[in-house]
């Protein structure tokens, strides 16, 4: 599964585990020697991804959790330390996407799903998991923006705020806690071959690949390879950055 193994002796916590760049960067830490704790709202869900580790001799923890309910998450951190001892590397994933719609015709509920989801869970998890780094004496964070988090996206307001607000929390935290040896950075993926993408286009992959200059969609392994690299040693002297993989998409 892995040409290295640069995680050996680290934990890895990371949510929205159950398929596309969650299950894909979950796979990848657990190939390269980490123990992973893997988030999602089932555990049924995050049946394959724990397979997929336990084929390749990984020992991967399933963890129901629904990351806008924060009595939720801190059990899900608490249960991650409980069972590996610590908390070495964060990957705040879990997120959903908006039905297309101009910002006069979104419904408050939907809008309040969107940020509930991909920001407050997203500053929820960190609450938690920088308690614990902070008790152990360091630790990593990769949140997941997106494209739409440094651009406009017509019909998709509620995502594309959520997405730039994900940014600011980065930026801010990464000053928060550089003095305390937490690095704390964002990914943003472009059009990602994922499930997600499915459900947006309807099925029409095409709408998606016609967006990215590079002429095709990212692969979730892409992602995670970054994600990989951020949380290692050689991203030491990185954070609060937010590294763009998305074909070009958003320049």
């Amino acid at each position: 599964m892995s040409r290295a193994n640069r995680f050996v002796g680290k934990v890895a916590f990371v949510t929205g585990a159950a398929s596309g760049i969650g299950r894909a960067t979950a796979v990848a830490f657990a190939g390269e020697g980490a123990r992973v704790a893997l988030v999602d709202r089932t555990e049924d869900a995050l049946r394959h991804t724990a397979q997929a580790i336990r084929d390749a001799g990984g020992e991967p923890l399933t963890i129901a959790c629904d990351v806008s309910r924060p009595d939720e998450v801190e059990a899900a951190v608490a249960r991650t330390v409980a069972a590996f001892g610590r908390l070495d590397i964060a990957f705040n994933n879990a997120g959903v996407e908006n039905t297309a719609a101009p910002v006069a015709e979104i419904a408050l509920d939907a809008w309040d799903r969107i940020l509930d989801i991909n920001l407050r869970g997203t500053f929820v998890c960190m609450k938690h998991e920088i308690a614990q780094m902070l008790r152990q004496g360091g630790g990593v964070v990769v949140n997941t923006s997106s494209g739409a988090g440094i651009r406009g996206v017509a019909g998709g307001a509620s995502y594309a705020a959520s997405k730039h607000a994900v940014i600011g929390l980065t930026k801010s935290a990464a000053l928060d806690y550089a003095k305390s040896r937490i690095r704390v950075n964002a990914i943003l993926p472009g059009n990602i071959e994922t499930p997600m993408m499915d459900r947006f286009t309807g099925g029409d992959l095409q709408k998606a690949i016609d967006l990215e200059p590079v002429g095709r969609l990212g692969r979730p392994e892409e992602i995670a390879e970054a994600v990989l690299w951020m949380s290692s040693d050689l991203g030491a002297f990185v954070t609060g950055a937010s590294i763009s993989v998305d074909g070009g998409w958003s320049l």
